[in-house]
């Protein structure tokens, strides 16, 4: 018995051994080659003083970005991965854009290793987690639904939502009520209502009814927060094939199967009674009709401000790929998650800065105030809103200084021969990651003098010249920025609009000064929540 069990302690031993030993061996990848890279501790890779939550996610990409301050591209490691971090802007160009061919796709962390994908997998099936020719396709065939002219069709349905909130806020004052209010969860509800006029063809009021259907199932959708969700997460990230043959999804099956339903049925109503509503769910219609086109001479125009992203020719080519209804109403789910976090994180930031700095929001509200004169009592309009030069400064500086894409990634899909102009040239290897840390380059003083203040001056129409274009990507670069750009800045400018034409934005004793960020979670959020209350102007 003694000899059996010594024999297993050793076997144990051994194989313990054994995956030490290969896994240690990753950790050698950049010893071949002639990039510097950031130290790794075992497992955790160079991500251990955020994943034992010591630093914030902003924290941690900005430290590794500041670790090597003269290099122009370096290593670190994404627990066992090795991802190349690029700190050059001009380099990041040439990859994104140049050279895109071979960085076509994002890193397969949310969804299988392969570019075809199963017509029941949603997330996989979004624009966002889409690869190759698959991806292609998807993209020209959602540029048209994107494009100014689409915005004007939809401004009338997100102002709504904006308007709505606005009414809401204002008969609690009348009641009696404080608004000291915390922002993630506020513009999460408005996002969500914006969102289900927008991209699911319905109305929800969530300040109202805040326990409605349609926004606790989006919050089950997304909760990514549960510790089972941010295993399998990191699990996606280090070992994406396995996962995709285990059938992992971040997704919960039971949301995912309400917003199926959801779309399903609003799109056989319109089909039965011609109901005509424009919002996505009208434009996934055009889509099966093979209606939606570009409108000649309308891709050009930077027609939503200075953050505006421009399609590329991937956006432009036409082609002949048929979709099934499940991969269209995919698209609507990357859209929830946008609306659900990302519109709701940079409106959270953007009235924390505008409620610390008082002279700007100042300034803006007289802005505000003299459109509103301009327009005699008429509705705001889509082209009104985009003439507004002093709102364009403010939302682009507050993107600026607090990109709710932390940071952007590609994956290599084809062996890249990487120079720099210098005499470092290697290989990059097909399978391999690059980092595009945008929280950190949008926070260099190399491209923003005194980055810590927030200076819509930067963005004025003397001082935007300077800015390197490169250096300011809060939507991505390249090709696969994000397809809603538009959209999205026309969400934060309307709400913003009608908000501070009624309130002002305050400190309470529950506002951070200065904000911390939580040391858990992989995107921006206050340590503490962002509180401030929302002060009637008049009654």
């Amino acid at each position: 018995m003694l000899e059996v069990n010594l024999f297993a302690a050793i076997a144990v031993g051994a194989l313990i051994l054994a995956v030490y030993h290969k896994i240690s061996k990753r950790y050698n990848y950049f010893l071949t080659k002639p990039v510097p890279c950031a130290k790794p501790t075992f497992l955790l890779g160079s991500s251990s003083a955020m994943l034992t939550r010591k630093k914030d996610i902003a924290s941690h990409i900005r430290t590794l970005y500041d670790t090597y301050p003269d290099a122009k591209i370096m290593g670190f490691y994404d627990l066992t991965k090795p991802v190349f971090m690029l700190r050059d802007v001009e380099i990041i160009k040439k990859i994104t854009v140049k050279d895109f061919e071979h960085f076509t796709d994002h890193t397969p962390s949310m969804t299988g290793s392969t570019e075809e994908v199963g017509e029941d997998a949603l997330l996989g099936n979004s624009l966002f987690a889409l690869r190759g020719q698959k991806w292609r396709d998807m993209r020209s065939t959602l540029s048209p639904a994107f494009t100014g002219s689409k915005m004007r069709h939809m401004f009338e349905l997100v102002l709504e939502s904006g308007q709505s909130m606005v009414e809401f806020l204002l008969s609690e004052v009348k009641a009696g009520k404080t608004l000291e209010l915390e922002m993630k969860d506020t513009f999460t509800r408005f996002g969500n209502d914006v969102i289900a006029t927008v991209a699911f063809g319905i109305k929800v009021d969530s300040m109202r009814n805040r326990d409605n259907n349609f926004y606790m199932k989006g919050k089950q959708l997304i909760n990514f927060q549960r510790l089972a969700v941010i295993v399998k997460f990191l699990l996606m990230r280090a070992m994406p094939s396995l996962m995709e043959k285990l059938g992992a999804d971040l997704i919960d099956a039971d949301a995912a199967k309400y917003f199926t339903d959801v779309i399903r049925e609003n799109m056989q109503q319109r089909d039965v009674h011609g109901i005509v509503r424009n919002d996505m769910i009208h434009m996934l219609m055009e889509v099966r009709k093979g209606a939606l086109k570009h409108e000649k001479g309308e891709l050009d125009a930077k027609d939503a401000g200075f953050a505006t992203v421009e399609e590329s020719h991937v956006g432009k080519t036409t082609h002949t790929r048929v979709w099934k209804e499940k991969e269209l109403i995919a698209q609507c789910f990357i859209f929830f998650l946008a609306g659900f976090d990302t519109l709701s994180t940079g409106l959270t930031f953007l009235t924390y800065e505008l409620a610390i700095n008082p002279e700007i929001q100042q300034r803006l509200y007289e802005e505000i105030m003299e459109t509103e004169s301009n327009l005699e009592g008429k509705p705001l309009t889509y082209e009104v809103l985009q003439k507004m030069k002093y709102m364009d400064m403010v939302v682009s500086e507050s993107l600026r200084k607090w990109p709710p894409g932390i940071v952007a990634d590609r994956i290599c899909t084809k062996d890249y021969q990487y120079k720099d102009g210098t005499s470092s040239s290697f290989v990059i290897e097909k399978g391999t990651s690059v980092w595009i840390p945008t929280i950190a380059i949008h926070n260099d003083p190399e491209y923003y003098p005194n980055p810590d203040k927030f200076d819509p001056e930067r963005f004025s129409e003397e001082n935007k010249a300077k800015i390197n274009p490169s250096a300011y990507i809060p939507f991505g670069a390249g090709p696969r920025n994000c397809i809603g750009s538009r959209l999205a800045l026309m969400e934060i400018k309307s709400v913003v609009y009608c908000l501070l034409r009624d309130f002002s934005f305050e400190p309470t004793e529950k506002t951070q000064i200065p904000l911390r960020l939580t040391m858990s979670g992989f995107t921006l959020q206050g340590e503490k929540g962002v509180w401030l209350e929302f002060k009637p102007r008049a009654l």
